[in-house]
C-alpha cells in the first residue's frame, strides 16, 4: 500500500502540533471546516464554536516549523501518516471514542488493516509468562494474525519476539515519536519490528516519553484489535485499563489464569469473574475468533510427535503443569538422575517444560 504526503497533510500536522488542541477538537473543527480552512477561519466562527481564547489563539499560530520536520520525516523511506479520512485508515479503530486523528506508521501500514490479536500483560512477569506469551504470540502469528502490543518490558516485548519468531507479523503502538525508542533498551526490537511490521505512534516525531501517554496508546492498542489476550498481570496492572478499554470498544477479551497464590495471577483471574474468557491454549482463542478463517491448526499432541523422541514424550506426561522435582521423577519413572537431567534439559530447550529456582520444573505446554 503506497501511502503519499497529500496536499491536506501539512494542515492535519498543523492542528496537531497546536498546544491544547486534542483529538476531540480536530473532530470537532473538521465537522465544520475542511483542514486548509482551520487556520483561515475567523476568531468570531472559532468562537462561535465554543474554542477558548486560548486554543483560538494557537490555531492562529501554528508551528509551521515543527510542520516541515514532520513532512521531513514523512518523506523518508518507510515512513507514512494516515488521517482519519483517508480510506486506508483501520476501520477498527475508526470506531472507538475518541480515535486518533492522525497516525504515523514506521513499516508497512497495510498491516493496521489486517486481523489483530492484542496481547499484553505485566512489565515484571515471571519466567512462566515469558515464556506463555511466546508460545502463544508465536501460535497467533502463524495463525495468520498480526500481533499487537506497546513496546513495553516484560510480556508487551515477549509477545513481539514471539511473532518474529516464526516471521509472523507484529505491530507495536508507540506512547512516543517514531523517531525515538521508549524503553531504548529495546531500540534493537523496534527496528526488526519496524522491517517486519509496523511501529505506530498518535504523537509526532519528537515527543518524549510521559506518564499521561501511555493510556492513550493503550486505547489504540485495544481499538486496532479484533480480541487482546492478557497473559499476566497484577491486580493494579495497567494491562488491566487496556481489558476494560477492549471491553468498552466491544472487542473480545481472553485471560490465562494462574494460581490463587500467584500476585501477577490476581489480575488475570479478576477479569475472568467478570467475564473475559478463560484461555488455555491458542486454540482456545481460534475458536472464538474463528469467522476470521485463520489457516493454522495443528494438535498439541502433533507437536510432540514430530520434535520429541518417545522416551522424552513419556517424561512430558509425567511432568505436571506444577512445580516437581528430579526426585520425583527419578521415582515415578525409574530412570536415573543422568537420564532424566539430559531428557529435561531437551524438553526445556524446546519450550515445553521450564525451570524454576531450587531446581524444580513445570510444564507448560
Amino acid at each position: 500500500m503506497e501511502v503519499s504526503l497529500k496536499p491536506q497533510l501539512k494542515y492535519w500536522l498543523a492542528m496537531l502540533r497546536c498546544p491544547g488542541v486534542g483529538p476531540q477538537a480536530i473532530q470537532r473543527l473538521l465537522e465544520h471546516f475542511e483542514p486548509a480552512e482551520v487556520f483561515s477561519a475567523s476568531r468570531a466562527s472559532l468562537n462561535g464554536l465554543g474554542f477558548s481564547e486560548k486554543l483560538i489563539d494557537a490555531l492562529q499560530k501554528p508551528d509551521w516549523q515543527k510542520v516541515e520536520e514532520d513532512m521531513a520525516w514523512l518523506a523518508q523511506a518507510g515512513n507514512h501518516a494516515l488521517t482519519f479520512d483517508d480510506l486506508d485508515y483501520p476501520a477498527q479503530l475508526r470506531e472507538i471514542n475518541n480515535p486518533p486523528p492522525l497516525l504515523f506508521v514506521k513499516g508497512n501500514p497495510a498491516l493496521l488493516l489486517e486481523p489483530q490479536l492484542a496481547m499484553v500483560g505485566s512489565r515484571n512477569p515471571s519466567p512462566v509468562g515469558v515464556s506463555t506469551a511466546i508460545q502463544f504470540a508465536e501460535a497467533l502469528a502463524q495463525a495468520g494474525f498480526t500481533v499487537t502490543s506497546g513496546l513495553a518490558l516484560g510480556i508487551d516485548a515477549a509477545s513481539h519476539q514471539g511473532a518474529l519468531n516464526v516471521n509472523g507479523r507484529t505491530i507495536a503502538v508507540a506512547g512516543t515519536g517514531l523517531d525515538r525508542v521508549y524503553p531504548a533498551c529495546h531500540k534493537q526490537l523496534a527496528t526488526q519490528i519496524a522491517e517486519h511490521g509496523a511501529l505506530v505512534s498518535e504523537f509526532p516525531p519528537g515527543t518524549n516519553a510521559k506518564a499521561n501517554h501511555f493510556p492513550r496508546r493503550n486505547r489504540i492498542i485495544s481499538g486496532l484489535c479484533v480480541g487482546l489476550l492478557v497473559v499476566e498481570a497484577a491486580q493494579q496492572s495497567g494491562s488491566l485499563i487496556t481489558a476494560r478499554l477492549a471491553l468498552e470498544q466491544n472487542r473480545e477479551v481472553f485471560a490465562i489464569p494462574g494460581s490463587i497464590h500467584n500476585p501477577l495471577a490476581r489480575g488475570c483471574n479478576a477479569l475472568i469473574r467478570q467475564g473475559a474468557k478463560l484461555v488455555e491454549t491458542a486454540q482456545d482463542i481460534f475458536e472464538e475468533l474463528g469467522h476470521y478463517n485463520q489457516q493454522y491448526m495443528r494438535a498439541e499432541s502433533e507437536m510432540v510427535q514430530t520434535s520429541l523422541d518417545l522416551e522424552q514424550q513419556n517424561l512430558l506426561k509425567l511432568i505436571p503443569y506444577s512445580p516437581t522435582t528430579v526426585d520425583t521423577l527419578v521415582q515415578e519413572s525409574g530412570w536415573t538422575v543422568e537420564e532424566i537431567s539430559s531428557m529435561l534439559l531437551v524438553l526445556e530447550l524446546q519450550g515445553f517444560i521450564s525451570g524454576l529456582a531450587g531446581g524444580g520444573y513445570l510444564r507448560i505446554k
